[in-house]
């Protein structure tokens, strides 16, 4: 089961609001999502929650880059809420390296399924990792995404089951938190 809500802080405090994603595909998307919940260019969290699986922050400052923080990038990767977070830049790839390349497309002259020689002594004959096994176990991202909030970066890394809700509490949120929730 997933939890997804939007945390925007105003001069009166924490404002939240619970967010549907189903028509967020990238994380520009989501970060252009959470700018709309703060026309005042406040600071605005999105918290995504998979129940005993993983947990994200994304953290938006008026127009300034999402800054993002997933718990386990390998169980987020399952997940089609956890890929619009994983970005290639949060992985550490190049854009579009995600183990397929334009050999794979067969444009090299080759029939369909037919092995280049070239890709087979490179590889050792070894197929290609595919994105699954790029992505690491445990935490990416920017583990300080909230220390001036008040969550350490020990404390971000240390949450499990319930870090929306300990995200809420330190920051002052939970009360706002629990009305869309």
């Amino acid at each position: 089961m997933y939890f997804a809500a939007l945390l925007a802080r105003t001069e009166d405090g924490w404002e939240a609001s619970d967010t549907e994603l189903d028509d967020v595909e990238t994380l520009s998307d989501l970060a252009d999502l959470a700018r709309e919940a703060s026309p005042d260019e406040d600071t605005v969290l999105v918290l995504i929650e998979q129940e005993d699986g993983w947990f994200g922050v994304v953290r938006v400052d008026g127009e300034e880059d999402p800054r993002v923080y997933v718990s386990d990038a390998a169980a987020a990767s399952r997940s089609s809420y956890g890929e619009i977070l994983l970005t290639d830049e949060l992985l550490g790839r190049e854009p579009g390296d995600d183990g397929a390349d334009l050999d794979a497309l067969d444009l090299d002259g080759t029939e369909d399924g037919e092995p280049d020689d070239e890709d087979v002594d490179a590889d050792d004959g070894a197929a290609s990792a595919g994105p699954s096994e790029a992505v690491p176990h445990g935490p990416v991202g920017d583990a300080q995404v909230l220390e001036d909030l008040g969550v350490s970066e020990k404390e971000l890394r240390s949450m499990t089951e319930d870090a929306v809700t300990e995200i809420a509490e330190a920051l002052g949120a939970s009360e706002v938190l629990e009305t869309v929730r």
